[in-house]
């Protein structure tokens, strides 16, 4: 199976999904259920990863938290203004056990997707949730000691951090970070244990012969800093040895983190092939070029290594928050730029609305013909062999002339693969903007170069001579871009 420098991944909602297609069927459907066309598309769209998120056993412990919850109650009712009890499923994140829920079809439905999936050439990612279960996990009653235990001082100065339980009438932790208050349909694991470290793991390999790879949630809560910063205590490493044990076994074995407060590194340096780049997304959700462009300094030993993202379950929707031509010109820049280009579901067609995690159903929504159009050129760019295996490199953009102030707003990038090569320029700013790109490709001996627009089909060349001697001139409107194809005239 192909495993390109650069790949690319989709995210599903999988509860979602089979609800729609449960309204077309007329039945409940399965994971079974999914057509083959539609994993025909997704393959020939330019994916090699699949995430199906939520597969995973819930309880009705933490469906009845979600229900009863008057602020998620409120989120969901604004997503949902027909809301039904039905739609509320509970978090996919509060797990009672890592076997495929009922629902969806079991392991073997699993076993016989993932088939399917790589017959076309794609990898399955799945979720493992480190940091905490769900209230009525069989761990609760059966190994209470793998919990964060809390004492009735606790509960009572605490209640948003503490719960009781009724099974065996003890004080435990809700799981959280340390800066929020407890996720109250979880309860939290205790890492400094290390029989729930060994419990974790075992289940980590189980799930490792289930598909190939893991988006771990929130990874950076069992690092031994931020477990002891949160619950005072100090946790042994979890990850190097976790991830080490699991690629002994299946080797290849892709682990991706979820992480924040600057831990990308720290969590790279454990084990981890992909972690999130929330940096790069904040900084552009800001707007201002230079930070963008300072996020870029980063070594290719960091950079391979990230997840880089404009909409998650997580996040808000890029339609709803990025104002068309900046949503095009971050889009560029973040799947444009090395590591591993993480797309989600209804993405591409403009959805604007954010569907929780405790949802199973999600608003109808007309299609952004023109988010559609531009995420089919750009999916098109990005199925180039040079963007997906080529070496990356930053290019320097000077100003047009003395005072030029306009060239601060650039970012350019250069993309080469054997003779092939392409130059992606993007004025990041509210303003036109003109500059100068230095390009390192240029012949010394001479000649004219052809730059062909991907986007517009236009064309421009240029001598080489004066590519090597100022650059290459660029005037673009606001959040302007060129992708432009390089050859010999």
């Amino acid at each position: 199976m192909e495993k390109p420098r650069y790949p690319c991944l989709y995210q599903i909602n999988t509860r979602v999904w089979l609800t729609e297609l449960s309204q077309t069927l007329g039945r409940t459907a399965t994971l079974d259920d999914i057509p083959d066309a539609e994993l025909d598309r997704l393959a020939a769209t330019g994916f090699d990863w699949i995430w199906l998120l939520s597969v995973w056993r819930t309880g009705s412990a933490a469906q009845q938290v979600s229900r009863l919850n008057s602020e998620w109650r409120h989120e969901f009712q604004e997503t949902l203004p027909d809301l039904r009890e039905d739609d509320i499923a509970g978090s996919g994140f509060a797990i009672s056990g890592y076997t495929v829920h009922p629902s969806l079809g079991g392991d073997t439905a699993l076993a016989r997707v993932r088939q399917r999936l790589r017959d076309r050439g794609l990898r399955l990612m799945l979720d493992f949730v480190p940091n905490h279960t769900a209230p009525d996990h069989p761990w609760v009653e059966e190994h209470p000691e793998y919990y964060v235990a809390g004492t009735e001082s606790d509960l009572e100065q605490a209640p948003q951090n503490y719960t009781r339980i009724p099974q065996n009438d003890r004080v435990v932790a809700f799981g959280r970070d340390p800066y929020f208050a407890g996720w109250p349909d979880t309860l939290q694991l205790d890492y400094s244990n290390p029989a729930t470290q060994q419990a974790m793991c075992s289940e980590l390999l189980r799930i490792a012969s289930q598909c190939d790879g893991v988006r771990c949630d929130m990874a950076m809560l069992v690092l031994p800093d931020v477990f002891e910063r949160t619950w005072g205590r100090r946790a042994p490493l979890f990850w190097p040895d976790m991830t080490r044990r699991v690629r002994e076994r299946v080797p290849g074995f892709c682990f991706m983190a979820e992480v924040y407060w600057d831990l990308e590194w720290t969590m790279q340096q454990q084990g981890f092939d992909y972690a999130y780049d929330k940096r790069l997304y904040d900084r552009l959700r800001d707007g201002h070029a230079r930070p963008v462009r300072e996020h870029f300094r980063a070594g290719l030993d960091f950079q391979d290594k990230v997840a880089r993202f404009m909409e998650n379950h997580d996040e808000p929707r890029a339609a709803a928050i990025f104002p068309p031509a900046m949503h095009q010109a971050a889009a560029v820049i973040t799947y444009l730029s090395p590591g591993l280009r993480f797309f989600h579901q209804g993405q591409f067609e403009g959805r604007r609305k954010r569907i929780a995690p405790h949802l199973v159903r999600a608003p109808i929504e007309p299609v952004d013909e023109a988010v559609k159009r531009f995420y089919e050129g750009l999916l098109s760019v990005m199925r180039n062999r040079t963007v997906r295996d080529g070496d990356w490199c930053k290019l320097d953009c000077e100003p047009a002339w003395d005072g030029n102030w306009t060239s601060d707003g650039f970012l350019a990038f250069g993309w080469q693969r054997d003779a092939a090569r392409l130059l992606v320029v993007v004025n990041y700013a509210s303003n036109q903007g003109q500059c100068y790109v230095r390009l390192p490709y240029a012949d010394p001996d001479g000649g004219t170069v052809r730059f062909t627009d991907l986007t517009s089909g236009a064309c421009y060349e240029h001598a080489e001579n004066d590519l090597l001697s100022t650059g290459l001139y660029i005037d673009l409107p606001p959040w302007g871009y060129h992708l432009f194809e390089m050859k010999p005239a």
